[in-house]
């Protein structure tokens, strides 16, 4: 789902679409105090951690929602896989953050016939994904060290695109990876998305765009759904990382998990008091509730405040942020931006980590495409706290 930031567009759902999805809780919904940091929810009930992974680990797929620039979730996440790991040592990892074509990458990378440095770039890591690759290394390297499988769940934005506008009988399965049409979303979930949609609506027809939104969306899910299905069928246990908005309520992944005849599913998520100290009844099966994690996060990353997709010869601005600096820069929708620092851009997530690395007070040289006349544009990121 898009989110105004440099992102390839459509990312993650998972920011816009849960805050949505939280709005309105009554005031009568909030406790008076919150859980202990540290322990696990189950049903609205503190439970034993124990018991709790030994159960989980019984399960055919358990799904661990992020959100993915939080340091402290994939922390949780790393966490929560060496208990699944303790009690099931037959289990395999899915990844949302790859492509099926990284997947011979993924099995290099296990086997340790590659480095970081060589993963990253032959799985095209930054180009697929974008998201800072020091966060899930930590994971990444646990996979390799107990020999655990690592399976790409995603497919790219151009196939997700086209089976979203050609429709899924006009691709061979062939070239679709033999993904299977979803079942429809659900009531509640096509709500959530068409509210994030009327937040970010295209030019076009506004009906049709959102059918082709909410259809892109579908794609990934049933691709993701798919991937942990196949891998259950011969490994006891299939956990899988994703955006939490693919988890929540059981919309997204479990939903299309459930059409696919897999029932034996786990939702869990990391909760933190600044949400609420009562999370909403029914968001996930499990939840872990996360201390004040502020003082450990990196810094936050620089942002020049546009929402961006992929495009021929550069990356495509789909809209800019208000009071943002694209906007101070005047950069406009439709612009095609070809060049970042002399460097000529292939996918969104090439920005995306430039833009991300840029020291505070540094300038940033784009290269702007727009109705055929280039211009140079100078990004001057700010300075934070007054200093560099």
């Amino acid at each position: 789902m898009p989110r105004l930031a440099f992102r390839s567009s459509p990312p993650c759902l998972a920011a816009p679409l849960l805050a949505l999805l939280l709005t309105g809780l009554p005031a009568a919904a909030l406790a008076d105090e919150c859980p202990a940091p540290g322990q696990w929810q189950h049903h609205g009930q503190a439970a034993d951690a124990a018991a709790l992974l030994a159960d989980l680990a019984e399960r055919r797929v358990v799904l661990l929602g992020e959100q993915h620039e939080r340091l402290a979730h994939h922390r949780w996440q790393l966490h929560t896989l060496a208990g699944l790991h303790a009690h099931e040592p037959r289990m395999a990892i899915g990844l949302e953050m790859l492509p099926r074509e990284a997947q011979p990458v993924l099995d290099a990378w296990v086997a340790g016939e590659l480095d970081e440095a060589g993963f990253l770039a032959e799985s095209d890591w930054l180009g697929s994904w974008g998201y800072d690759p020091d966060a899930y290394l930590p994971i990444l390297h646990f996979a390799r060290m107990q020999r655990i499988p690592l399976l790409a769940l995603n497919v790219t934005p151009a196939l997700r695109q086209r089976i979203a506008e050609e429709g899924w009988e006009a691709i061979p399965p062939e070239e679709r990876h033999a993904i299977t049409p979803p079942t429809s979303a659900s009531e509640g979930y096509r709500e959530a998305l068409a509210e994030v949609y009327a937040n970010h609506p295209s030019a076009e027809d506004p009906e049709a765009g959102l059918e082709r939104f909410v259809a892109a969306q579908l794609v990934w899910d049933r691709a993701m759904a798919q991937g942990l299905a196949d891998a259950s069928a011969d490994t006891p246990l299939v956990v899988g990382l994703m955006g939490r908005g693919h988890v929540t309520y059981g919309h997204g992944v479990p939903h299309q998990l459930a059409d696919l005849g897999i029932e034996q599913t786990a939702t869990l998520l990391p909760w933190s008091a600044e949400e609420s100290c009562t999370p909403p009844a029914g968001i996930a099966d499990a939840l872990f509730i996360l201390g004040d994690e502020t003082p450990f996060e990196p810094a936050e990353p620089q942002r020049l405040g546009v929402l961006i997709g992929t495009a021929e010869g550069g990356v495509r601005v789909m809209s800019v942020m208000e009071e943002s600096l694209a906007e101070s820069l005047g950069l406009r929708r439709d612009d095609l931006i070809t060049e970042a620092a002399g460097r000529p851009l292939r996918r969104p997530g090439e920005l995306t980590d430039l833009v991300r690395r840029q020291t505070p007070g540094t300038v940033l040289p784009l290269t702007v495409s727009r109705d055929g006349e280039r211009e140079e544009l100078l990004a001057r990121f700010p300075l934070r706290n007054g200093t560099p």
